[in-house]
């Protein structure tokens, strides 16, 4: 029979559809038991069969990408939803590679060069393995697909499952960003629906080399209660929907997932640097006040962010008035060297003068006070409203808040269940809203200007949303140890989910539990351990719902804040050759272990350690009052202790001294790592010294990226390349010739070159006696080292 649910009756997660019995209206197995009838076609990318009552459909869209469509009875096969915002243009997302077609007596299969899909026609099942034959995935023999029939709101819907049969022995990670503290999801149940601090995006990889794309924006689930199956259901869809992913290495899974759904552009230097925000400041005095004070110390900072607290009604384009000249309190920022972002919200105030007028023009998400992103004509309107003056004003990037979206205190849970949007039904669309809202600035910010590059902060997100210049922060999460481990495991999720950009409030958000304080040492120290957790995250900010939260805010600990606020910014040549590799290769920045060592099953669990680009392993120290942590080392010719410059061997367990002031951080055998000036912006000292610091032990390579920090420019050519490599036995280190120049670019180049050991080349300081001075015209040099500690040569 139909079954029939309300909103209400959903729950918070809409468990009523997941968990009730309803009509099936088509399986792979006839209900009779008898042998499958089984009729296939070749198609000009793959093949498309009847499976009794079913329709199956595989398209190949590369030589590792296949698209499965499949759908109950002869209905059309366009996919699980009319429109698909998240993907790329088809001669993009899914262009066709050379394949063959078998339509054999026990299977129907196509081949590419790397990767076989077999349709079996006694079960029905597809079964996916590499070109040689191991197997990879498949769907479970029995019943892998249902679908069925329901009603929520009034509105017809069928959900659709998929089940699969995983290997005994993989890791499953990405998913989006959840609060669980899991990492492999390997047992577990994970939800897929927008929430403040819970990120719904559906690509799952595996630590077997494959990653599953589930087509669609509906309401999910991805079941692995029982370990022997996995099942992923969408509570809305028109087809059983998703794309077959081949790596084997996560970052190529990553590559072609980016290559389907839009590839990630370049932020501008300074967005790689440290970000001042609270809730909030709440006059232009005050923001002043901060700012001259973080220069007068020397501390350094990059951004202010002005949250909720300038606006007379959320939704209408009018500063209150405790600040009484904003393009001069611009002009005074800009002129001290600091960037800025506003806080920018979706969710209109009801008392607000442009409420009615969304309404009145049918700009409104039905019964919310939130624009409906999935209307151009609502994009537009919107833009024009708020963010577009507010871009013309002076301001250089925005706070998206409340993105999933939200329409008041905890009520972001998937608030377009039930609704009606100009695309369709909310429940088809449920987790869309971030893409679409994020793209509307994106796109309109590069219409109206080329000169300043989009940079969004946002706290969702969607399938696709990396090519829209946004990072996400963790949401609204509480300031406890516990919630601070919790963020470690959920940033690198949202890393295997294709999200590069990825931060979060330092300390959490929310105000102190009962009888805490900010001035206790208890506090001062998770503080300053999150502090220097966000050092390593891919954006570094602090916020959080406290009357202050600037540096010297935390007496106790602020000498350590200093020295790793210092640390970041002498890493901005690493990191902004990083983002480079991010934009340009797809490359994944802060990096979960199992993407470098994904064959060793010691790494497939670890939630708490990192790669931050290629050279540091870093693990954060989230336990309350702890001086030291276990630090699991794996395979690598050798790791140096960034503090001490001490060699250890790979492929062991070290139980690793951790006192208040030091993140243990060990740095990969054959990395080339450049580290800046001493500098209080980015881009303050353009032509200063580079210092190189070399680990050895085995051959290595670093690519150094330069452009004139904003504009995309980039994008025509205007950046420059110099190659790093370093021969291990020769004892050599070679610049090569530096490829391409852009305005400004610095034309010769002093690099300080240290081969690290034992308190050489060593911590954030700089280093007084490098091994070389290299001076570099852009012309290829080798310098030979002697490694002798203390030796300066001048070539």
């Amino acid at each position: 029979m139909e079954k029939r649910c309300s909103k209400a009756s959903l729950g918070a997660r809409g468990r009523c559809i997941a968990l009730v019995v309803l009509s099936m209206i088509g399986s792979a197995l006839p209900l009779s038991g008898q042998a499958l009838k089984v009729l296939a076609a070749a198609k000009t990318d793959g093949f498309e069969a009847k499976v009794d009552r079913e329709t199956i459909r595989v398209s190949v869209c590369s030589d590792v990408v296949v698209h499965v469509v499949a759908t109950a009875g002869d209905a059309g096969i366009e996919g699980a939803s009319p429109q698909q915002p998240w993907m790329l243009d088809k001669a993009q997302s899914c262009p066709g590679a050379k394949f063959e077609f078998v339509d054999g007596i026990e299977d129907i299969s196509v081949s590419t060069s790397k990767i076989r899909v077999r349709l079996i026609k006694k079960t029905g099942n597809l079964v996916f393995t590499t070109e040689s034959g191991t197997e990879l995935l498949k769907e479970r023999p029995a019943i892998p697909r249902t679908y069925q029939q329901a009603e929520v709101d009034g509105q017809k819907m069928v959900t659709v499952e998929d089940r699969f049969m995983p290997d005994l022995t993989e890791g499953f990670y990405g998913l989006g960003q959840h609060q669980s503290g899991m990492f492999n999801y390997r047992g577990s149940t994970v939800e897929l629906a927008q929430h403040n601090t819970d990120v719904a995006i559906p690509l799952m990889v595996s630590s077997k080399g494959y990653g599953l794309m589930w087509n669609t924006a509906s309401f999910t689930i991805a079941d692995n209660r029982y370990p022997a199956a996995f099942g992923i259901s969408a509570m809305s869809a028109n087809a059983v929907d998703y794309y077959f992913i081949y790596g084997p290495e996560m970052d190529g899974i990553i590559h072609s997932y980016r290559s389907m759904t839009g590839h990630v552009p370049l932020f501008p230097e300074w967005a790689y640097g440290f970000f001042q925000s609270k809730d909030s400041y709440t006059s232009q005095a005050e923001v002043l006040e901060v700012a001259r004070r973080y220069r007068s110390e020397h501390i350094p900072l990059d951004c202010i962010v002005q949250d909720a607290g300038w606006w007379t009604k959320r939704g209408d384009m009018q500063f209150n008035a405790q600040y009484p000249d904003v393009p001069a309190e611009l002009a005074e920022l800009h002129a001290e060297h600091f960037h800025t972002m506003i806080s920018v919200w979706g969710l209109f105030n009801a008392k607000s003068t442009n409420l009615p007028i969304l309404r009145e023009k049918g700009f409104e998400i039905s019964t919310t006070e939130v624009y409906d992103a999935t209307n151009p004509a609502a994009r537009d309107y919107f833009w024009n409203l708020l963010p577009g003056p507010l871009l013309k004003q002076g301001w250089d990037s925005f706070w998206l808040d409340a993105s999933e979206p939200d329409s008041g205190p905890h009520e972001a849970d998937a608030l377009l269940l039930g609704k009606t949007l100009t695309i369709g039904s909310g429940n088809m669309y449920t987790n869309v809203y971030p893409l679409l809202h994020t793209g509307n600035f994106a796109e309109h910010w590069r219409q109206d200007t080329e000169t300043k590059r989009v940079v969004l902060l946002t706290r969702s997100a969607f399938l696709g949303q990396q090519r829209n210049g946004a990072a996400v922060w963790s949401g609204d999460v509480y300031p406890t140890n516990w919630a601070f481990q919790h963020q470690i495991a959920a940033g690198l999720n949202f890393a295997l989910s294709g999200m590069p950009y990825w931060t979060t409030d330092v300390a959490g958000y929310w105000p102190l539990y009962p009888g805490a304080s900010m001035t206790t040492p208890e506090f001062q120290k998770l503080y300053a351990r999150w502090f220097q957790f966000g050092a390593f995250s891919p954006m570094f900010r602090t916020h959080g719902h406290r009357d202050h939260n600037e540096i010297w805010t935390y007496d106790k600990v602020s000498p350590i804040l200093l020295t790793y606020d210092k640390l970041r910014y002498r890493m901005m040549p690493y990191i902004y050759s990083l983002a480079w590799k991010v934009t340009n290769e797809d490359y994944t920045m802060q990096r979960p272990l199992v993407m470098d060592w994904r064959t060793d099953e010691k790494v497939w669990n670890i939630a708490d350690e990192f790669m931050f680009g290629p050279a540091f392993l870093v693990s954060p120290v989230w336990k309350e009052a702890a001086v030291k942590r276990d630090v699991y080392l794996p395979q690598a010719a050798a790791w140096y202790d960034f503090w001490t410059g001490r060699k250890v061997a790979g492929s062991q367990d070290l139980d690793v001294a951790a006192p208040l002031e030091k993140l243990p951080l060990f740095m990969r055998a054959g990395s080339i790592v450049p580290l800046g000036p001493e500098i209080e912006y980015a881009g303050e000292k353009p032509a200063g010294p580079i210092e190189v610091r070399i680990y050895r032990g085995a051959n290595g390579s670093f690519n150094l990226y330069e452009d004139e920090g904003d504009s995309y420019r980039y994008e025509k050519g205007d950046y420059s390349v110099i190659p790093m490599q370093w021969n291990d036995a020769a004892m050599t280190l070679t610049i090569g010739d530096r490829t391409g120049k852009f305005a400004g670019m610095v034309e010769n180049r002093t690099f300080n070159i240290v081969l690290v050991g034992v308190s050489h080349g060593v911590g954030e300081a700089i280093s007084s006696h490098p091994d070389a001075v290299a001076n570099y015209a852009g012309k290829a040099m080798t310098i030979h080292l002697s490694g002798k500690n203390g030796a300066t040569h001048s070539l």
